[in-house]
């Protein structure tokens, strides 16, 4: 059983930037892909960005493409997303989910993840 804990959110100003981070205990976080999602108010869950374990592959949802970066530390079992140039519409609460599929494959369906953390807040102001 993994367990995962986001942090990092918080209030930010349209333009700024923001890192989050998601540390995984228990089980065999180097062999899980992982990914970021996010849930706004009245909308649905959505894929924000990606990372496999076996070879750092990435994947972005369009809305963030080349604003955001996912990087992984597998000696501290921790997955990074760094924020830049952020936008009111990015506001949502990030979550970030594991993968145990053994795939080289960033997936971004959420009924492909298996374990969840609770999430973290990210509120950008116009």
């Amino acid at each position: 059983q993994v367990q995962l804990v986001e942090s990092g959110g918080g209030l930010v100003q349209a333009g700024g930037s923001l890192r989050l981070t998601c540390v995984a205990s228990g089980g065999s976080f180097v062999y899980y892909n992982i990914g970021w999602f996010r849930l706004a108010p009245g909308k649905e869950r959505e894929f924000v960005a990606g990372i496999t374990w076996a070879d750092g592959t990435t994947g972005y949802g369009s809305p963030v493409k080349g604003r955001f970066t996912i990087s992984r530390d597998n000696r501290k079992n921790t997955v990074y997303l760094q924020m830049n140039s952020l936008k009111p519409e990015d506001t949502a609460a990030y979550y970030c989910a594991a993968d145990r599929s053994v795939t080289s494959v960033v997936h971004m369906r959420e009924g492909y993840y298996d374990y969840w953390g609770q999430g973290t807040q990210v509120t950008v102001s116009s």
